[in-house]
């Protein structure tokens, strides 16, 4: 059985993103959790069980694999429910999942995962809603040419999963998007599996980053 490394449920968003594709898509797999270091560096925790000293980290028997995208395309190879079974989906989906996993600086430094945060932002600079405004239309693409109501189809995929912690970003810090955008994160935020990340990440301690 997969063992996946993550950290605190109120901060993690790359954790998020395995977990909640594991749970959601009900593939067996044992949660082990370190918390953060209170107002330090958690590298040389974390290098116990991560070669980069980082989180998420999978490990299947002697295998580790690390980065949030590795691990799901090393589950994907077990699992191939992980991406659209359409060629032309499976390719936006991939594409709009690396941009997820290398862009959207602004959003991430001016809106860190925080499921305790329930408030508006005061101001909303250019580039965040820049951030926004991308994220929308590629939401936008995904439902209006793959069907629905999921991002990449009528089924719960990878490209679903990267985007969840946003969905709660956007939620904790009241942003304005369009209507369409806003029922698929009522959607995924529903989801059992989300509510039990969600309800977790509130019951946490804080931490002094």
């Amino acid at each position: 059985m997969y063992k996946l490394w993550i950290a605190n449920k109120n901060y993690s968003s790359w954790s998020l993103r395995p977990w909640i594709l594991l749970k959601a898509l009900n593939i067996p797999f044992e949660e082990k959790l370190c918390y953060f270091e209170n107002g330090k560096s958690s590298y040389e925790k974390f290098k116990q069980f991560s070669p980069t000293g980082l989180v998420p980290c999978l490990i299947d028997e002697e295998l580790i694999v690390w980065d949030s995208l590795a691990i799901c395309e090393y589950i994907a190879e077990e699992y191939p429910q992980v991406w659209p079974v359409s060629k032309t989906a499976r390719a936006w989906a991939r594409s709009a999942s690396a941009e997820m996993h290398s862009g959207f600086t602004a959003l991430r430094q001016q809106c860190p995962m925080n499921c305790k945060h329930q408030a508006p932002l005061d101001t909303l600079s250019h580039e965040l809603q820049s951030d926004l405004n991308r994220l929308q239309q590629l939401w936008l693409y995904g439902l209006n040419n793959y069907g629905g109501p999921w991002l990449a189809g009528d089924k719960f995929t990878a490209v679903d999963a990267f985007f969840a912690p946003v969905a709660l970003r956007v939620n904790s810090y009241q942003l304005t998007i369009n209507e369409a955008a806003q029922r698929w994160i009522n959607q995924i935020v529903a989801l059992p599996a989300m509510q039990e990340w969600f309800n977790a990440g509130v019951a946490e301690p804080e931490i002094d980053h």
